[in-house]
């Protein structure tokens, strides 16, 4: 069924169980992503990020997951990841997304409030959720010029309080695009900011994070986590394998076929890693 971030974060926060929102690109890994959450009777969110976006209208893109959500039998959010400007935004939520982001934290503080609260006001007139980021996540290719800096718990307070967002991101150790669980997390940062806000929170690049660490952040007020790389990572490299053991096979629904099966195990692995039991 579909769903805003309102409804699949409903008293996450203070569970100790957090809800994976999964970077798709399409029919494939969404359709993967969705029954791996079925399996387990979860809530998921389809996300999909600028390189999502840049290969497809996003009006495509939301016919696609709003389909798949909307037969889903679990509750599913599809969110716009990552978007930095007002007409991608507008764009997405006439087509029918459920939730979007707005990242202003390359944005100087107050104009990050500023526009994060268009934002709010165009969104939350069409029961859209937005999430947006303070602090900023950086990236572990440092050819792509992020600016990355950490979440300060105060302005995360400001922030949370001037913007009225659903859910906050913060920076707190990871780094998108990580293919290796190398992030260091500092809880120390984490704990100060869940004390003065009762915003939901959400950690991204959480490709990186070690099997530990996802089980322990998931008993914060993190109720979203954000995870693309690792299924980018199984479906590209299953799809190489089936390749290679097939090099007569030139239908890709074949060979799409058990990269689907891998992207489940893995979305599904995740989702046990951040507290998530079968009900």
């Amino acid at each position: 069924m579909l769903a805003n971030l309102n409804v699949v974060l409903e008293g996450v926060a203070k569970s100790d169980f957090a809800i994976p929102g999964f970077n798709v690109f399409g029919y494939e890994d969404a359709v993967a992503v969705v029954r791996a959450a079925e399996e387990l009777n979860t809530p998921v969110i389809l996300m999909t990020n600028k390189v999502a976006v840049s290969h497809m209208p996003i009006d495509l893109l939301a016919k696609i997951l709003r389909s798949v959500a909307e037969s889903a039998k679990v509750p599913v959010c599809v969110h716009l990841d990552h978007a930095t400007d007002f007409e991608t935004i507008a764009k997405a939520i006439k087509a029918g997304y459920t939730s979007v982001m707005f990242d202003g934290s390359q944005l100087p503080f107050e104009e990050n409030i500023e526009k994060t609260r268009e934002v709010v006001r165009l969104a939350h007139a069409c029961n859209v959720t937005v999430e947006a980021e303070i602090g900023a996540v950086g990236y572990s290719d440092p050819a792509l010029n992020v600016n990355a800096r950490y979440t300060e718990p105060e302005e995360a307070k400001t922030f949370a309080e001037k913007t009225g967002v659903d859910a906050l991101a913060v920076a707190i150790g990871t780094l998108h695009r990580m293919e290796t669980q190398g992030a260091e997390i500092q809880y120390d940062r984490l704990d100060a900011i869940e004390k003065l806000t009762d915003t939901p929170l959400v950690i991204h690049g959480s490709t990186g994070i070690k099997d530990e660490d996802l089980r322990k952040i998931a008993k914060y007020s993190v109720a979203k986590v954000n995870i693309g790389t690792a299924l980018r990572m199984v479906f590209g490299n299953t799809m190489r394998e089936e390749m290679t053991n097939n090099p007569k096979e030139f239908d890709r629904i074949n060979l799409f076929q058990k990269p689907m099966v891998e992207v489940e195990k893995e979305a599904k692995k995740k989702m046990e890693l951040l507290g998530i039991t079968k009900k």
